[in-house]
């Protein structure tokens, strides 16, 4: 038994994706320890991305490789969560080449890395293997990743009044785009019913949890949910996606043929 091979590039895609954007920290992070943990944390996602993807390229089978997963399908063909494409620049800042905004990144990763702890733990006992057996190492960055973005989450809230204001900007901004967690996808959907994924409104209670504990140690307001619910795990993304594609797909597909 395997899991849907869309399944498994809807986890690849949002791991490669996250990552790329974390990656836009490095030799910019505000201090040097945090640079360095932010490098790690994308290399963290980057190894979960590869070990999914090759397992993607063998179910596919003939050319597939994961590079050409990686590098040679379009936006429309991804399948990642709209929320690890947003830039990092958040709310509070006025265009696409605006100053980065810490905050921003450490919330977003908080949201992703609370769900994933749960979802990594559930894909332990996954129908599918190898599936299980990434799911069991990524677990463990994934707890890492929660209790280093748990951390600074509470450090910001419950800081300085700016430190606290920017925090709060980025909870109100991308806490909406946390709700295509629950509605499931066809890929989803078909993990379910060969018992290979768990059906993501299952996840929501333990998520829940983390998020309203962290957010009340930070002294942060968790806002009303309502209105669009995003889509990119159906292949509807935002703006951003097709820019950081052209960005991280540029060099493989200028040398399609290079070998380094």
């Amino acid at each position: 038994m395997t899991a849907p091979t869309d399944y498994l590039l809807q986890l690849a895609d949002t791991a490669l994706v996250l990552a790329q954007r974390n990656a836009e920290w490095c030799g910019h992070g505000p201090v040097l320890e945090e640079d360095v943990a932010m490098a790690n944390l994308a290399l963290d996602l980057i190894g979960q991305a590869r070990l999914l993807y090759q397992h993607a390229a063998t179910c596919i089978g003939g050319a597939a490789s994961e590079d050409s997963l990686a590098y040679f399908r379009d936006a429309a063909e991804y399948r990642c969560l709209t929320l690890v494409e947003l830039p990092n620049h958040g709310p509070r800042s006025g265009g696409a080449f605006s100053q980065p905004d810490y905050a921003t990144t450490i919330v977003r990763n908080f949201f992703h890395a609370a769900l994933m702890v749960t979802l990594w733990t559930e894909l332990q006992q996954s129908s599918d293997a190898q599936l299980a057996g990434i799911a069991a190492r990524a677990r463990k960055e994934a707890c890492y990743h929660l209790h280093h973005c748990g951390d600074w989450l509470v450090r910001f809230g419950d800081g300085t009044e700016e430190s606290h204001a920017r925090a709060q900007a980025a909870v109100d901004h991308l806490l909406p785009y946390t709700e295509e967690f629950w509605v499931p996808s066809p890929a989803e959907l078909a993990a379910v019913s060969n018992g290979s994924a768990p059906h993501p409104a299952t996840l929501r209670a333990a998520w829940d949890g983390d998020v309203n504990a962290t957010l009340t140690a930070a002294t942060l307001r968790r806002p009303v949910q309502r209105g669009y619910v995003s889509q990119g795990k159906f292949g509807l993304h935002s703006e951003h996606l097709s820019y950081l594609l052209a960005e991280m797909q540029c060099v493989a597909r200028a040398h399609p043929e290079g070998v380094w």
